[in-house]
């Protein structure tokens, strides 16, 4: 993936990454970066350089497409993540999931817990696995502490698909990908979701596949 040595300081290998402008090379499963988790940021980048990587985080998120990044995800092992949801999606889909705009964000530090006992369940995906989709059952509302990239608090309630994302980003930030939290009978291919399970829930996909849903 032609990614800095991982024996360089931090900010140097960040300084590399960074060189060769443009999106960032996404960091396929597999590769161990994913799973060793990461170093809380406590200034290791400085201000500047923390502005840039996060414009990049920024950059390559949009360009992939998708709605959120994490830092390991690029080969760095820094807990921050970057979220923005502009919910280009049918109105039926958007009410069944919960699925509201979200502005820019910067997480770091981030941790999450439930709120209560719900759970809910969809197909979901990841940059660092293309080509594949699965059902995740996750808590349907988390209360989301952390700091934004000024230092500043969060201290966040989010339910519905924003509670998805920001567990999947934070996630990556502990080593773990989605699919070690899946129901394995409903990994399918993109072709199989756009072709046979693009209903706003999975319902039909659990009676077919044989999985249950919570």
């Amino acid at each position: 993936m032609g990614t800095p040595s991982d024996h360089a300081p931090l900010a140097e290998r960040v300084e590399e990454l960074l060189a060769g402008g443009g999106p960032l090379p996404i960091v396929a499963a597999g590769d161990p970066v994913l799973r060793r988790g990461t170093e809380p940021y406590d200034g290791q980048l400085g201000p500047a350089l923390l502005a840039r990587f996060v414009e990049a985080l920024r950059i390559t998120m949009r360009a992939a497409p998708g709605v959120g990044l994490a830092a390991p995800q690029v080969g760095v092992e820094l807990r921050i993540a970057v979220i923005e949801d502009p919910v280009p999606v049918p109105e039926e889909v958007r009410l069944a999931r919960g699925r509201v705009p979200q502005p820019f964000r910067v997480l770091v530090n981030p941790a999450y817990e439930p709120v209560g006992g719900a759970r809910a369940a969809f197909f979901e995906g990841c940059l660092s696995v293309p080509g594949w989709q699965a059902v995740v059952a996750r808590p349907a509302e988390v209360r989301l502490t952390g700091q934004d990239e000024h230092g500043h608090a969060l201290d966040e309630m989010f339910t519905g698909w924003p509670a998805r994302i920001v567990q999947h980003e934070t996630d990556h930030l502990d080593g773990v990908l989605y699919l070690d939290r899946a129901e394995s009978r409903s990994l399918s291919s993109n072709q199989a979701v756009t072709e046979r399970w693009a209903q706003p829930t999975p319902e039909k996909a659990a009676r077919a596949l044989g999985f249950e849903l919570p």
